[in-house]
């Protein structure tokens, strides 16, 4: 059984709601059936209910019955939502008008809906930009206690299995926060190990890297990754983590003992935390292309709720798998 379909089997166990906001896009549409059928997650559509039934018949859909439908411009819930959204951003001009206006937008009214508890998380994109996505779940769901900073892991499954946890690995944030301060990179640290435990399965050995090993070089960008790693200690004290660490020292044993001796993750990493977007992006975009490694993401995390993000050149099974991690994210949350 591979990854992706070990998380379906575990998003099975906590029958989440998921929110698809592109509820009349065809790969949605096809990805909803499939999760209705296999109890992968129980579905809401959000689109026109007469054109979402047409399209399930002319793709010959036998499942999507199954979904809950949400018209955005007859929602039965509206007046709870405006006054939910008046009360968290009034201060910021949103007035019931607004508001209304907003819930017209499938992904506001997806956003508003998962902050409201009407769904445990969302997945939108394969129509709409990154930043269209996030706008509203950033105003709306916000993210959660102690975290201020949105980042997005990458879950790296590797040929050769002597890295990592028997070949995988977690990179992050390889898609979101392109110069993350000392206190930013500790939370991503946090929270990659969150994703990490709810996701891939497994506890993680946390790596905060940079072009020094415990003192080798002195620069501030070393400071940063060293401070990082004192706070992230310090918001998750059981959290098994060190730094600062070269990405040879973190991932190769010998190489670990002989420049951070003593240390347990050097050496035995299997989550990569990058000092900068930069770095990651183009870290796991290596890994991937050139140790023809499986890059599963970016999942999106930090966010109060699951908020995830497709590429608008994602597959039907893209979607389903993505829904599945979110709803194991859910279950975490």
């Amino acid at each position: 059984m591979n990854f992706i379909e070990q998380v379906k089997e575990k998003a099975k166990q906590f029958n989440k709601t998921i929110v698809l906001a592109e509820g009349t896009e065809e790969r949605n549409l096809k990805a909803a059936d499939i999760i209705l059928r296999e109890g992968i997650a129980k579905i809401v559509l959000i689109g026109n209910p007469e054109e979402i039934h047409h399209l399930a018949s002319e793709y010959s859909l036998e499942h999507i019955g199954k979904a809950q439908i949400v018209d955005p411009m007859n929602i039965p819930d509206e007046q709870r939502y405006i006054d939910l959204m008046v009360s968290l951003r009034g201060h910021k001009g949103v007035t019931p008008e607004v508001a209304a206006k907003q819930l017209q937008d499938p992904l506001y009214l997806a956003a508003v809906m998962v902050k409201a508890g009407d769904a445990d998380g969302e997945v939108s994109g394969a129509d709409h930009a990154t930043a269209d996505v996030l706008r509203p779940a950033l105003q709306y769901v916000k993210t959660k206690p102690g975290i201020s900073v949105v980042s997005g892991a990458f879950i790296m499954l590797l040929r050769d299995t002597m890295f990592g946890e028997h070949g995988m690995m977690v990179f992050a944030d390889c898609a979101v926060t392109p110069n993350p301060t000392a206190q930013e990179l500790a939370q991503i640290a946090v929270t990659t190990g969150r994703t990490t435990r709810a996701i891939a399965g497994f506890d993680p050995r946390i790596a905060m890297l940079s072009f020094s090993t415990k003192g080798s070089a002195k620069n501030e960008l070393v400071d940063k990754v060293v401070e990082a790693t004192r706070l992230a200690k310090e918001m998750d004290p059981a959290l098994q983590i060190d730094g600062e660490l070269q990405a040879d020292a973190a991932i190769i044993p010998g190489i670990g003992a002989k420049k951070a001796p003593g240390s347990k993750i050097a050496g035995h990493a299997n989550v990569l935390v990058f000092p900068s977007l930069e770095v990651g992006n183009i870290a796991y975009k290596l890994v991937q292309r050139m140790a023809h490694a499986e890059a599963i993401g970016p999942v999106l995390q930090g966010m109060a709720a699951p908020i995830n993000d497709l590429s608008r050149g994602c597959s039907v099974e893209d979607i389903v798998g993505l829904v599945a991690i979110t709803a194991c994210q859910a279950s975490e949350a």
